[in-house]
């Protein structure tokens, strides 16, 4: 996924009036021959707590991971409830949005009209949901949730001695890829449409600075550019450094699987780690080059490469079965999306807490990050239509990516359990990382495909990274976007060593306690979010109503 460049024009018209010049609290100067445009406390306080949680890390792993693991125990079995709260309002919270007369209400203006067609902006919304978890949890998660976590209690189709019952393949399928496209489909969408509109709101509305705290000026006021909004910046930036660091360290792990699966290579943290500073480098020499030239053309590559991807999955697999298994999963997903979406009265604690919760939890932290390239892309859209489409079109694809690459492994699994790669990556001796590859070595060129498959894994890794790092800067930098690149390059370096000590401090647990805990206090500043996007669009309402009269 790649930040477009800016193209925020001047506000319209605008009811909350502030002197604030993006910048002016900014210190510019050099440190030999490198420039940098810094907000002085934003950037300093969060690059200082960066670098302390990093060494301290390294200094004392066994006691990080026992910390780590506690945040995934309280977030999960204590605040279950509390998550599932949080981001069924916030679909709520859209679906009022659209049924409302705010849904006219158009961003940027009465005026204003988009900045792409319809085929570009859908294209671009479907970039943001691409990322390393459509290969890590493409094959994982169905497979999983149909035989081990078993969502809303089915009834596995492996009894208890391990025989295949027949009659319980249809529904576990079905509920497997519907309790997939749950975690991928329009709660996630739903938090990162709270983000996008509101930044998009009060930058293209309002007229303040493309930054985070600008969406709290109805509540602070003024004060909103002191330590208020200070805090609430730099909370943005360490949700979206851990939100980036679990993504980069899954990466790594699945790049590492493979390269075993193919090569033989040794499947450890260092590795592991090796990966990371090899791919952060590549990523720092992307940085350097710019959105042109560097993160724009990895973007374009790797969006072909995951398209053919696709495609020969598709056809070389059980196209029928693939297609049939898509569309039941969908149909599923809608019917039981209540039931799925419930916080109470659940007996299902393998997927809900486990899953569901870890899901919910990443995409609040992913959410300065995608909403911010959101935001960009969608000026000139109307309320009711950017909530829909933003809410639907990425999840439909995300849906028939997930459906068929989880329908294939689901029907090589039922079709010969016993010879099974996949059975044994996620069923019988559980190795996540494994498991693409599993459903990939009983297709054709499976050698050349899941070498295919780690090179697109490492893609995605570099474009999370350099895109990352360009939103991190725009807010350390005070909402400028064009800062110096060599501090693109410092978070980019940062966001690579957060991923390697989560790895080091307890793997896939670190990497998911580091997810909660920004989760838990970033979402808080979200439900803040709704008040404020209410007070702005009544603004807008009133102005929409002067100008009729």
């Amino acid at each position: 996924m790649s930040i477009p460049s800016d193209p925020t024009p001047p506000a319209v018209t605008s009811d909350m009036q502030t002197d604030y010049v993006v910048g002016q609290d900014n210190i510019q100067g050099r440190l030999g021959p490198f420039g940098f445009d810094i907000h002085n406390r934003v950037f300093v306080v969060s690059a200082l707590a960066s670098i302390i949680f990093i060494v301290l890390t390294l200094l004392f792993p066994q006691q990080a991971g026992s910390i780590f693991q506690s945040i995934v125990s309280f977030s999960t079995g204590t605040l279950d409830s509390y998550f599932m709260i949080v981001v069924d309002g916030f679909i709520l919270f859209c679906l009022a949005l659209v049924v409302l007369p705010y849904g006219k209400v158009r961003l940027g203006g009465p005026d204003a009209r988009p900045d792409h067609g319809y085929l570009s902006w859908f294209a671009m919304l479907f970039a943001a949901g691409i990322g390393i978890g459509l290969l890590f949890f493409g094959v994982l998660e169905p497979v999983y949730h149909a035989n081990v976590s078993l969502p809303l209690g089915i009834a596995s189709p492996f009894g208890a001695d391990g025989t295949l019952n027949p009659d319980a393949i249809a529904d576990a399928t079905a509920m497997g890829l519907a309790g997939t496209y749950l975690h991928w489909g329009i709660h996630g969408w739903a938090v990162y449409v709270v983000m996008a509109l509101a930044l998009s709101i009060f930058t293209y509305n309002k007229g303040l600075p493309f930054s985070i705290r600008s969406a709290f000026f109805p509540i602070l006021g003024e004060r909103v550019w002191g330590w208020w909004g200070h805090a609430i910046d730099i909370l943005a930036v360490f949700s979206t450094l851990f939100g980036l660091a679990t993504s980069l360290g899954l990466g790594a792990q699945q790049a590492n699987a493979g390269m075993n699966f193919v090569f033989g290579l040794d499947v450890n943290a260092t590795t592991q780690v090796i990966v990371i500073v090899l791919v952060t480098a590549v990523a720092l020499v992307s940085v350097w080059r710019g959105l042109e030239g560097g993160v724009k053309k990895l973007s374009e590559i790797n969006m072909v490469m995951a398209v053919l991807f696709f495609f020969f999955v598709l056809f070389a697999g059980p196209t029928l079965a693939a297609l049939s298994g898509f569309w039941t999963g969908l149909e599923t997903y809608v019917t039981e999306f209540m039931p799925l979406s419930a916080p109470f009265g659940r007996e299902d604690d393998a997927y809900r807490q486990a899953w569901t919760i870890f899901y919910w939890a990443w995409w609040v932290s992913w959410a300065p990050f995608v909403g911010m390239f959101i935001a960009r892309v969608s000026r000139g859209r109307t309320v009711r239509e950017f909530v829909i489409c933003v809410l639907l079109i990425p999840s439909l694809f995300i849906f028939i990516w997930m459906g068929v690459f989880g329908a294939t492994a689901l029907d090589q699994l039922y079709a010969n359990p016993a010879g099974s790669l996949v059975k044994e990556y996620v069923i019988d001796n559980y190795s996540p990382e494994l498991s693409l590859f599993g459903m990939l070595n009983e297709l054709p060129l499976s050698g050349l495909m899941s070498t295919l498959g780690i090179i697109l894994a490492l893609i995605f890794f570099v474009t999370s990274s350099d895109s990352g790092s360009l939103v991190i800067d725009t807010i350390t930098a005070g909402g400028k976007i064009d800062a110096p690149r060599p501090q693109r390059m410092f978070w980019a370096a940062v966001e690579g060593l957060i991923a390697i000590v989560l790895l080091l401090g307890g793997g896939l647990s670190a990497l998911q306690a580091g997810v909660t805990a920004t989760a838990i206090p970033f979402s808080i500043v979200m439900i803040l979010m709704c008040y404020s996007i209410i007070r702005a669009l009544n603004g807008e309402l009133r102005q929409l109503r002067r100008q009729a009269a």
